[in-house]
């Protein structure tokens, strides 16, 4: 049995575990490693205090079952020893009369039912020897094997600090193998894990859990057995032991520091403390008395985890009972009779220390958690650890993972998210621009053979309607009928000829432009209404960039004629030249009345226009797309309509790559 906890005390049921870290942040020691998002114990690391079976709410964790052997033993007959742990009242709360619980016993097949309150007596008066004498060194109580694992463990230099004094459980062993015979196989039955490793002296441990499972597997219940007292010998004051302070109670101690050199500390945070506190000045002065849980009744192997003052007052009530009707006579012989035996142990120690790492490893691993400020050390606690540090020495033993520290990890989401949204919506912009650029190569084809059948015929209308104008009298009336066919027919042309230059975008010659003067030069190209002012603003650093000057013109010359034409009663044009990195912006705006909301997805759509009849073809701002996405580039309107929100216009943004062989 001692060498037990090498060999995986408590284990992780895998598909429960749920990267809480929960067992993590309750391990004294952080004997748990993390290995993609899981939860494994380390064994050589593990005390086995049982903290994280307590704490982890999925059932993750799970303690060894040592119950098959104790079958083994009963269903064999061979003469099997039960010794049961004083914290049995806490346990078994729903039978009121102890001896129903022996009953039970007896019947599942133990020869013998033994209370190891009688062991702790033994063990009390060894330490009230320890204790009342001033001459021995100050020691660290080292019943509680979790403790004397940690001390080994963790600090082994105070090995010599280790009380020499076995635990409740193995001196009620080496009394029952006085009493009832070497050959007698021992099973201890309590609230506590560490004790399956503690001692090979004892045959097999099973917690009050476990023995509630072979009860339930043999169908063994209060009411169907005899009550039955303890086997000799009988339990007297130290059957207090299982709650804090219970052994120093037996003694007849304190822990008061006025009157007492001793200090109580019980739970995982404040025995370590303890012991930190106790190798840097206590031990010249000062007696531990330690539990690793807070009391054996709060240990792992019991039912219920809670109820701390309820179980202490049924031990307290359970021993008051047992004093105020036990024989004292035969209770001092037995102790007498036992008190001459070898009930010393000694501690060897087995470091598990982890030598501290370079300060430019912590400092690397820190860094690759965002962690580069002091200010950035949350020391939050959320990865388990008690420290960025402690999380980042853990990462570089290999025990956890940077994706631990929640802080950190919740800030990548945020970022990926972010990096997502951008994404979906530089998506849906390059779907939405696949979807128009389709649309537009669909239209350009059925353009081109639209406006290369009708250029022949409007040409003989528009020939043979200026021949008959001229040949008709000046006061002839046919005179105006041939001048609106001549004047429609000339509309239709430029149709035509917008469908030509629609349908004809499918290349660029790319020169090399200084786009400032390119810029100034398009407004020289138009005519300005007296109301309507424009400027050209530039804050280009490099006026210089790739453009196709023809197409581009028409771009512009559109943009600006939109414009005016937005603006009757006159206004002001703004173009903006700017750059972005490699690429450069043209800013077109105006400040007419802007374009409302439901005609804004539709601006681009050819022969789409809200110009009246006969003002515009709907071809001019599908014909600036067109050029815009062979420039490699992109175009965005930002616009107003309402008044109430501030100025109204409209601008166009368009973006295009400075050099040839760029894309945005």
């Amino acid at each position: 049995m001692g060498n037990l906890i090498n060999n995986e005390l408590v284990y992780t049921v895998k598909d429960r575990c749920r990267v809480c870290y929960t067992c993590v942040r309750e391990c004294p020691v952080k004997a748990i490693k993390i290995i993609n998002g899981q939860a494994e114990v380390i064994s050589e690391r593990c005390i086995g205090c049982g903290n994280c079976t307590k704490v982890c709410s999925q059932k993750a964790k799970v303690f060894v079952d040592t119950t098959a052997p104790v079958e083994e033993y009963l269903a064999t007959k061979e003469k099997t020893v039960a010794c049961v742990a004083p914290s049995f009242p806490a346990e078994f709360a729903e039978i009121a009369d102890y001896r129903k619980l022996v009953g039970m016993l007896r019947k599942l097949g133990f020869t013998w039912v033994v209370e190891v309150g009688f062991g702790a007596d033994m063990v009390a008066n060894e330490y009230q020897k320890v204790m009342n004498d001033i001459n021995a060194p100050k020691s660290i109580s080292s019943d509680c094997p979790a403790i004397a694992y940690y001390v080994r463990h963790y600090h082994p230099e105070l090995i010599e600090s280790l009380a020499p004094i076995v635990s409740p459980m193995v001196a009620m062993v080496r009394v029952v193998k006085k009493k009832y015979g070497e050959d007698v196989k021992t099973v201890f039955i309590g609230p506590c894990i560490a004790k399956k490793a503690e001692s090979n002296e004892v045959d097999q441990v099973i917690t009050f859990i476990e023995l509630r499972k072979l009860l339930k597997k043999a169908g063994i219940t209060q009411d169907k057995v005899e009550p039955s007292d303890f086997d000799p010998p009988f339990a007297g004051k130290a059957s207090i032991f299982p709650v804090t302070r219970g052994k120093l109670h037996s003694i007849n101690k304190t822990d008061d520091i006025c009157e007492e050199n001793i200090i109580v500390a019980s739970g995982r945070v404040h025995f370590r403390e303890a012991i930190r506190e106790f190798e840097e000045g206590l031990k010249k002065s000062q007696h531990l008395e330690l539990l690793c849980c807070e009391g054996c009744i709060m240990g792992p192997g019991m039912s219920y985890n809670n109820m701390l003052f309820t179980k202490t007052t049924r031990i307290r009530n359970y021993v008051r009972q047992k004093l105020h009707v036990m024989d004292k006579d035969t209770w001092k012989k037995e102790f007498n009779e036992f008190k001459n035996l070898d009930y010393s142990q000694h501690f060897k120690p087995a470091d598990r220390r982890i030598p501290t790492p370079s300060v430019e490893a912590i400092s690397k691993v820190l860094e690759s958690m965002g962690k580069v400020k002091a200010e950035d050390h949350l020391n939050c606690g959320a990865c388990g650890y008690d420290s960025c540090i402690e999380h980042a020495i853990a990462i570089i033993e290999g025990f956890a993972e940077v994706e631990m520290c929640l802080p950190n990890t919740i800030e990548k989401l945020h970022h990926s998210v972010q990096e997502l949204n951008l994404s979906n919506e530089k998506l849906a912009s390059a779907r939405q621009s696949l979807q128009q650029s389709e649309k537009l190569a669909n239209m350009g084809q059925l353009s081109a053979g639209i406006a290369h059948e009708l250029n022949n015929p409007l040409g003989i209308i528009t020939m043979y309607s200026n021949i008959l104008k001229e040949e008709a009298p000046v006061d002839s009336p046919i005179r105006d009928d041939l001048e609106l066919i001549a004047e429609q027919a000339d509309r239709c042309k430029k149709i035509v000829g917008g469908l030509l230059n629609f349908a004809r975008k499918n290349q660029v010659k790319l020169v090399e432009t200084d786009i400032l003067k390119f810029t100034n030069h398009s407004l020289e190209s138009i005519i300005l209404p007296p109301n309507v002012e424009a400027e050209v603003k530039s804050e280009l650093s490099n006026t210089f960039a790739f453009i196709d000057n023809d197409q581009w013109m028409q771009v512009l010359t559109n943009l600006e004629k939109n414009a005016i034409e937005a603006m009757p009663d006159g206004g002001k044009i703004t173009i903006t030249l700017c750059e972005s990195n490699d690429d450069v912006e043209f800013w077109v705006a105006d400040s007419g009345p802007g374009i409302s909301k439901e005609n804004l997805d539709k601006i681009f759509t050819p022969f789409f226009t809200t110009k009246p009849i006969g003002k515009g073809t709907g071809l001019g701002l599908p014909l600036i797309y067109g050029i815009v996405k062979m420039h490699n580039g992109q175009i965005n309107i930002e616009t107003n309509d309402n008044p109430e929100t501030g100025p109204t216009g409209t601008c166009f943004k368009i973006r295009i790559p400075r050099n040839k062989n760029k894309t945005l």
